[in-house]
């Protein structure tokens, strides 16, 4: 993909949604007809993330962060919430604070911590960070990218996201190598002292090894290009969350979702992230909630919400299951219980392109689930390892692509499985984690979903499906009576308490 220019992380261009009434309910249609342009503009991933200290952000479209859960709620109630360093930290203010404005400080800013690192490869789309430190506070900083042919520039102003540390993701880069470098300023006296840090190389390749699979090296973020099973069976969600606890006010989100095997009939189900199901923060399920399959398949440009150009069209979930774990504690103390279910009735739930079948599961196939313990740690590097696995999501900022990462599996902490090198951008929440994958017909089992990750650093968590109560949830979506979930919004959900599970 030539590029003309970089940019972070951008808006998509949507058009109002057409929803084709093909039998749909008056409360399904309702939901179609809801996305508008408007609130479709609106809607960002619910990309939840935590810093080096454990402290929760929701990570914004720009790379900027906003406090998540209890520091939200601190500062809604005007409470001390983290600063750009800790009381008596040494370094500098990093978010423009401090300084005594004198000219007794003649040193610039010192810059560490550049990541992408000198040699990394990346994908088409990369969080760019670094730490920058001054005793007189930082007055600017700029990321500075040199294109492959040496001599075209481009410079971005990143934010700020505590620890002296400064972010934001670009996108938009064709294969090649290049590089960049830091430029920091102090609030020194006299204009302030400027540092520029050295030349870091990096090298751009897009394609995944050229596989769209992953090939037998680790893909950070790549177009999935094997199709198969997989690709028909996931799809992006749409949804609202409130804004507050009164749930007076509702913000749009997008995640990622999979159609998954359920041996049932009437309904179909679609695994996801509890961060895409249930707001913790305000204590509401969903509403408005949307799934269009294979959105990657799209005659349209891009995401339109256009139900008719899309090759399954839309379908719009009844109601969510999380554990009661998830509902009752609140991001990172969940972080165990971040999987969930969407389930769709087989009739009145579907809009756009035609079909002979109303049953989702029927239509966009599915991926089998599975609760036994995972590989992990094999020590085989490499595709041909046993722990070699595949996560997938609609990204936000590669709209419409379906997207990838691929690599050897670990482990972080002990709730989490991690891919660390995996750099999967907003809107991937709630995607598949494969293995192993089979790339011919892409296809495999489900053993986690995207679930966290770091702010400056790559890498992905996914919480654990096997020993847990993943499987009970399970039972719960498929034979949950539709009449029985309550209709008033923020109310369309089961929360399984631990003790209802064998």
């Amino acid at each position: 993909m030539a590029a003309t220019g970089l940019v972070a992380i951008a808006l998509l261009t949507p058009i109002a949604i057409q929803a084709q009434e093909q039998g749909l309910r008056a409360d399904q249609r309702a939901v179609v007809e809801h996305w508008t342009q408007a609130r479709r503009a609106a809607a960002i991933p619910r990309d939840l993330v935590l810093d080096a200290q454990g402290r929760a952000y929701l990570r914004r479209p720009d790379g900027s962060l906003e406090p998540y859960g209890t520091q939200r709620a601190a500062q809604l109630r005007g409470e001390p919430v983290p600063q750009a360093r800790p009381p008596g930290a040494g370094g500098g203010g990093g978010g423009g604070g401090g300084g005594d404005g004198g000219s007794s400080d003649t040193t610039g800013p010192v810059i560490g911590d550049m990541l992408p690192a000198d040699g990394t490869v990346i994908g088409t789309s990369q969080l760019f960070s670094a730490v920058v430190t001054d005793a007189s506070g930082i007055k600017s900083v700029a990321f500075v990218i040199t294109y492959p042919n040496g001599s075209t520039t481009q410079s971005f102003k990143p934010g700020f996201v505590g620890n002296d540390t400064w972010a934001i993701t670009l996108q938009g880069f064709s294969d090649g190598n290049w590089s960049w470098h830091v430029v920091a300023k102090d609030k020194a006296g006299k204009g302030g002292n400027t540092t520029t840090s050295p030349s870091v190389g990096f090298t751009v390749a897009s394609g995944g090894g050229g596989t769209g699979g992953g090939g037998d090296q680790v893909t950070t973020n790549a177009p999935w290009a094997a199709g198969g099973a997989v690709q028909s069976a996931a799809g992006r969600i749409y949804f609202e969350m409130p804004a507050n606890p009164n749930r007076t006010r509702w913000n749009g989100y997008v995640c990622s979702g999979t159609t998954a095997s359920d041996d049932t009939g009437g309904r179909s189900v679609i695994i996801t992230a509890a961060h895409c199901v249930y707001d913790d923060a305000n204590k509401a399920f969903a509403r408005n909630v949307l799934f269009i399959p294979d959105q990657d398949g799209t005659s349209g440009s891009g995401t339109d919400l256009n139900c008719a150009n899309d090759p399954y069209g839309c379908w719009v979930p009844s109601f969510g299951v999380v554990d009661a774990n998830w509902t009752s504690r609140t991001f990172p103390d969940n972080i165990p219980w971040d999987y969930a279910y969407y389930v769709v009735p087989d009739e009145g739930a579907h809009s756009g392109t035609g079909t002979s079948s109303e049953s989702l599961d029927g239509v966009v196939g599915s991926l089998p689930l599975s609760f036994v313990a995972p590989q992990v740690d094999d020590g085989v590097p490499g595709a041909e390892s046993p722990d070699f696995t595949h996560a997938l999501g609609y990204s936000y900022s590669d709209d419409p692509n379906f997207m990838f990462c691929a690599e050897d599996m670990t482990t972080e902490g002990a709730a989490n499985w991690w891919l660390p090198s995996c750099d999967l951008s907003g809107g991937s929440s709630g995607g598949p984690w494969v293995q192993p994958m089979n790339l011919t017909s892409g296809a495999g089992p489900i053993i986690s979903v995207n679930s966290w990750g770091y702010t400056t650093s790559p890498g992905m968590a996914g919480p654990f499906l096997d020993s847990t109560s993943a499987q009970c949830l399970l039972g719960w979506a498929v034979a949950a009576d539709f009449a029985a979930i309550p209709a008033t919004e923020g109310e369309a959900g089961l929360a399984v308490d631990p003790g209802d599970c064998p």
